[in-house]
């Protein structure tokens, strides 16, 4: 097949003239309202376009690689101008200045004395089979110039499946230009770029020595003829023998160009609904309200149409391939989308909610196993023959949790009903692998959370026991649901057995801590990691003995000033750029959060919640890093930068945490117990989704009480209830009273420089009584930290031991105070304790 392809090139490498033609564009507006992020270029951090059928991941300074999933067309992609009068050429990326964010796309600028170039790019998910991605560019010269767009082809399907070497590029002749056509190995793969008005770079000729020759789009640019044009990079794929054709590929390139206005309008205002449809909240901290907004954009982008059937599903998350065909973790997952689940049930996108759990059930394994790992190209061969598919155990208890949050955030009952079979499949696996005895889940279906562990992978984790608990708890009453009271007793109690038994088992009352793992013979892996966190992720009572662990998580030990460590830095295992040993993963800390705010440490939970948000402007721009070294911050070189968990953990510990929100859309209820930080006098919920309801609440300060209020906007009355003891709600549900403490702290946030070590202050535990508060903290030796008091008793005379007020705290609002802190001398952190009372 190649031979037949080198003979196009080998005749002179220009294929017959064709009667079609690609134009240039008129100049549209591109939507630039609402969330944006505009910064100066830092060559190396990453960006990335992703849409359901297209996604192009790059570097700020404008190189990039684009695919139409699942197929990568091109890579390096850069740009070299020759300015006429100006016998230097230009490198453009590297005058690559400014980047600009939004939902549906992002710009880079390129900027020098003689011209501007913008590089537009989004990945519309509407397209066309075989079409998924464009970049336009938009140039303003003082003079005319050439511009060489060059790029290395291709064609390499996403990994695990069939690759060739280099494409064979083909260039067609239009009237007033033409396009390349990449051909492959295979009569059913084959791509086409193009670029109007451009000629073909270096063709070399089948004779000519083997050498590889980037393909190049020449351009010559008139401002008096071209100004207010986009010049769009134009790209497409057929995967079958009758798309592959010249013909075929060449008409979804026109198709394309001639639709574009009308393309980029019906993607923009597909985001634009989104940001109306979805929720938003509004607090004094605008960057917090971006990055919970950023979050939802980041998981919605996230969607990714299988080939072939064109269902919908999420995948882990995206980042430049290199020189492999695997762009970051571009699979589906299991478990990352099952965690992320619980932040789109909250921002109430049911529907992507629903895709995914179908998603999820079409590839339940036979006897009732959810699947964990599953590539964009497993359409295309024999995924059984590889092990990933199943390797997780965790992705069937986190099935049946999340399915109980999708069911009683959306009240959607015939749902559950409609797939019972499959939910009692997954009940029946877990309930009859446990192979030791004492009737919990094991690692012996699969690896819990570790994938490799340096005493040998574990034979039962804290981690899946815990969810095989909580997962007993949720089939109780999923099944009571369906009106089986028979398992629903029977889960019911096994979830209070288990619960049991993980306190015999893994808690030691000598190091007042819970293990790692507990191996066959019964011994214990005492390794001091985050996993026990994750007993508060489905609410519930989580574990007995916590406080320990509660103040070790808080601590620097374990808490990074950009998250949490998944091993303690003074354990004998940790390794602060391992995978599993000591890194930090911004999953981590969320799970953290839930569970600080779940268990009375909300102080904690919010430097945890955080620490995630601001990480939504550190890397790829919108987007949080999976994960980052534990003991410098920097993301370590193969993190997938636009990850789906890690967006979601903003979500989830802001909702769930902080504004203490847990939906029953099975009666169209919200229970509440909110933790705002002390310098916040207000806040808001804009269209939280109940079941079949829309809602808004807004929280307010009123002398000793936060009102919070309820507005229904759509769908049958929303009714409040406080879970607070000190709480009370009035007697329509619209509203409800918290009693807040006569004194209130507030602490501060933000990240480090790139590079620098953990310095900032911890909350390590806060107790209250009824006439005083007491503060355990710990920061750098002989630092001064500035925390946030608020009286909410006028005139309330307050004696502070450990610390001193001096004076309004700046910028921060009536009745705020500043208290100052300051912490020993010595090395490293210092431990100061700060009581307030009155």
């Amino acid at each position: 097949m190649r031979a037949a392809f080198s003979l196009v090139a080998m005749l002179g490498g220009i294929a017959a003239a064709q009667t079609g033609a690609l134009r240039p564009v008129d100049a549209f507006p591109v939507n630039e309202d609402g969330l944006a992020i505009q910064r100066h270029v830092e060559a190396g951090k990453p960006f990335t376009v992703a849409g359901s059928r297209g996604v192009m991941p790059g570097q700020q300074e404008g190189t990039f690689e684009a695919w139409i999933l699942p197929v990568k067309l091109l890579s390096h992609f850069a740009i070299r101008a020759d300015v006429e009068g100006y016998s230097v050429p230009i490198d453009l990326n590297a005058d690559a200045a400014e980047i600009g964010v939004f939902p549906d796309h992002t710009v880079i600028t390129y900027s020098h004395i003689a011209f501007t170039v913008k590089q537009i790019m989004f990945a519309q998910d509407d397209a066309e089979d075989g079409t998924g991605a464009v970049v336009m560019f938009q140039i303003d010269s003082t003079r005319p110039m050439d511009l060489t767009f060059s790029f290395t082809p291709e064609m390499r399907p996403m990994w695990p499946q069939r690759s060739q070497g280099v494409p064979s590029a083909e260039w067609v002749r239009q009237q007033d230009g033409g396009f390349y056509v990449l051909h492959t190995d295979f009569p059913d793969l084959a791509g086409a770029v193009a670029m109007p008005n451009t000629q073909p770079g270096i063709l070399a000729p089948y004779q000519e020595k083997p050498k590889f020759y980037p393909l190049e789009l020449k351009l010559h640019y008139d401002p008096k003829r071209d100004t207010n044009h986009y010049f769009p990079l134009l790209m497409a794929m057929g995967n079958t023998v009758e798309t592959a054709t010249n013909g075929m590929l060449q008409g979804k390139l026109e198709r394309l160009n001639a639709e574009l206005t009308q393309i980029y309008a019906k993607h923009a205002e597909r985001y634009r609904q989104m940001g109306d449809r979805l929720t938003a909240i509004r607090t004094p901290d605008a960057g917090l309200n971006d990055d919970f907004g950023w979050a939802e954009m980041s998981i919605e982008q996230l969607r990714a149409k299988a080939q072939p059937g064109g269902e919908i599903g999420l995948v882990a998350g995206y980042y430049s391939s290199g020189d492999s065909a695997r762009p970051g973790f571009g699979w589906y997952f299991g478990r990352d989308s099952l965690y992320t689940l619980y932040a789109v049930n909250g921002f109430g996108d049911f529907g992507l909610s629903r895709d995914e759990l179908e998603f999820l059930m079409k590839r339940q394994r036979d006897d009732g196993k959810i699947m964990h790992e599953y590539p964009q190209t497993a359409a295309y061969f024999d995924w059984k023959d590889f092990s990933y598919a199943y390797a997780a155990a965790d992705s069937t208890p986190l099935f049946l949790t999340a399915m109980l949050d999708y069911v009683r955030t959306s009240g959607d009952v015939d749902f559950l009903r409609k797939h019972r079979e499959i939910v009692e499949k997954a009940w029946r696996f877990e309930t009859t692998h446990d192979t030791d005895g004492d009737g919990i889940y094991d690692n012996s279906q699969g690896t819990g959370w570790v994938e490799s562990w340096p005493g040998g992978m574990p034979h039962q984790e804290v981690y899946l026991a815990l969810l095989d608990q909580q997962a007993s708890v949720a089939m109780s009453k999923l099944a009571r649901l369906l009106g089986d009271q028979a398992t629903a007793d029977s889960a019911a109690a096994r979830g209070v057995e288990l619960a049991k038994k993980i306190e015999v088992e893994y808690y030691d009352s000598a190091r007042q801590a819970y293990a790692f793992s507990r191996n066959a013979d019964g011994t214990l892996d005492r390794t001091a990691t985050v996993y026990p966190a994750i007993a508060w992720w489905n609410g519930g009572e989580g574990l007995a003995h916590p406080e320990a662990s509660f103040r070790r998580w808080a601590s620097h030990d374990f808490s990074t000033d950009w998250g949490l460590r998944d091993v303690a830095e003074s354990d004998p295992f940790y390794d602060p750029i391992s995978y599993h040993q000591g890194s930090v993963w911004p999953l981590f800390t969320g799970w953290a959060s839930v569970a600080e705010y779940r268990a009375g440490h909300p102080l904690a939970g919010y430097a945890h919640l955080m620490q995630n948000a601001d990480l939504t402007t550190a890397q790829d721009l919108g987007a949080v890093t999976e994960l980052l070294s534990g003991a410098f911050f920097q993301p370590f070189g193969r993190s997938t930068s636009h990850q789906l968990w890690s967006s979601a953990m903003v979500i989830t510990p802001a909702l769930r945490g902080l504004f203490g929100i847990e939906v029953d859309g099975l009666s169209s209820s919200l229970h509440l117990d909110p933790h705002l930080p002390a310098d916040w006098d207000h806040a808001a919920v804009d269209r939280l989704h109940v079941g079949g309801s829309v809602c808004s609440l807004e929280y307010q300060r009123e002398a000793r009480g936060l009102v919070v209020k309820v507005s229904t906007l759509s769908g049958p009355a929303v009714r409040l209830a406080g879970v607070a003891k000190d709480s009370r709600v009035s007697a329509d549900g619209s509203s409800v009273v918290f009693a807040l403490p006569a004194v209130e702290v507030a602490v501060p946030h933000g990240l480090p420089l790139p590079g620098a070590r953990t310095s900032q202050m911890k909350v390590l535990s806060e107790v209250r009584e009824a006439h005083s508060l007491k503060l355990e903290l710990e920061a750098d030796a002989r630092t001064v930290v500035e925390v946030t008091v608020r009286r909410n008793v006028a005139k309330l005379a307050l004696h502070v031991e450990g610390g001193t007020i001096v004076g309004a705290a700046a910028g921060k609002g009536a009745g705020l105070e500043k208290l100052m802190v300051k912490f020993p001398q010595g090395t490293g952190y210092q431990q100061s304790a700060v009581t307030l009372s009155w």
